[in-house]
């Protein structure tokens, strides 16, 4: 919890490792103001900037058809009409139906920085706010992130995290987790201060210089798995098993499927010496029908004589 006269706060690594030294917020934002109206026509104000204002309708002079009259004026007992695009008509037109339109607010720079900071002030007696010594990621890497938040105990709360400047990768290895958010300190805005339940500042943003220390990079594993909001089944477990091991359990296999085709030349020896076999048994059936063939033949020139 801070210190309302002091504004001191508690200091983490970026691995989530606890300092003992605490952060001195500076006076000229953390001073304790709190201005609700202005809050509130800041956050109005944000969140209808945001709206495209894309609604469109037609009125009855846009709609396609009814360029003539339906039926004549009089004689047919029924009521006068000019067109069927009329409003009452169905297809008509849209009477007082949305158009493109801007919905910009513009509040004044004063106004929004006073709006920030009585924001900051309130998260500030909250003892919401944690002071990040400093993030120093060469690459994205959303578990870094995770671990960050579990041993903060605050995986179940939204997250604003607020650098010193633009740090892409830092911004690349927590925008897939639902409930964090990564932004620059200075784009922050009350609207985004306001939405989260807990601001992690990195001190180079606030003014403030951490030495470096030694630290443990290994995080809790049970808080890391609360971070992203599931817990993993024994089945599920057995399937992310390592690659090493599955590539091990695939190089086994592989040896039993090639005996397999090795089965193949024999089956086509076997064949052959069958047809070999058949061959044989079938000539000397066909030497003897050709013997009787000329036996007859012999005979029939006989009885001819």
């Amino acid at each position: 919890m801070p210190d309302n006269q002091n504004r001191t706060v508690s200091a983490f690594t970026a691995l989530g490792t606890a300092r003992t030294e605490k952060v001195q917020l500076p006076e000229s934002t953390f001073d304790g103001t709190i201005n609700m109206p202005v809050m509130h026509q800041a956050v109005k104000a944000f969140m209808a900037n945001q709206r495209q204002g894309n609604a469109s309708t037609k009125i009855r002079k846009y709609v396609v058809g009814g360029n003539q009259k339906p039926w004549k004026q009089k004689g047919t007992g029924r009521a006068r009409q000019g067109s069927t695009r009329a409003p009452h008509f169905v297809g008509g037109g849209t009477v007082f139906g949305p158009t493109p339109r801007p919905y910009d607010e513009y509040v004044p720079r004063q106004s929004r920085a006073l709006a920030k900071k009585s924001a900051l002030n309130a998260r500030a007696n909250e003892g919401a706010i944690y002071v990040i010594d400093a993030f120093h990621f060469e690459a994205p890497q959303t578990k870094a992130i995770i671990n960050l938040i579990g041993r903060l105990d605050v995986a179940d709360k939204k997250v604003l995290v607020l650098t010193d400047g633009v740090k892409p990768n830092v911004f690349l290895s927590g925008r897939n987790i639902p409930n964090v958010h990564v932004m620059p300190y200075s784009d922050s805005s009350t609207y985004h201060i306001l939405w989260s339940d807990v601001l992690l500042v990195e001190a180079g943003a606030i003014g403030q210089t951490l030495a470096p220390i030694a630290e443990d990079a290994k995080a809790p594993a049970r808080k890391a798995k609360a971070a992203i909001g599931t817990t993993l089944d024994p089945i599920t477990e057995q399937a992310a098993a390592p690659k090493r091991e599955r590539a091990a359990v695939s190089k086994a296999a592989k040896p039993a499927a090639k005996k397999t085709p090795a089965k193949k030349p024999a089956t086509k020896a076997a064949k052959k010496s069958a047809a070999k076999t058949t061959a044989a048994k079938k000539a000397p059936t066909a030497k003897k029908t050709t013997a009787k063939k000329s036996a007859a033949k012999k005979s029939t020139k006989k009885k001819e004589k």
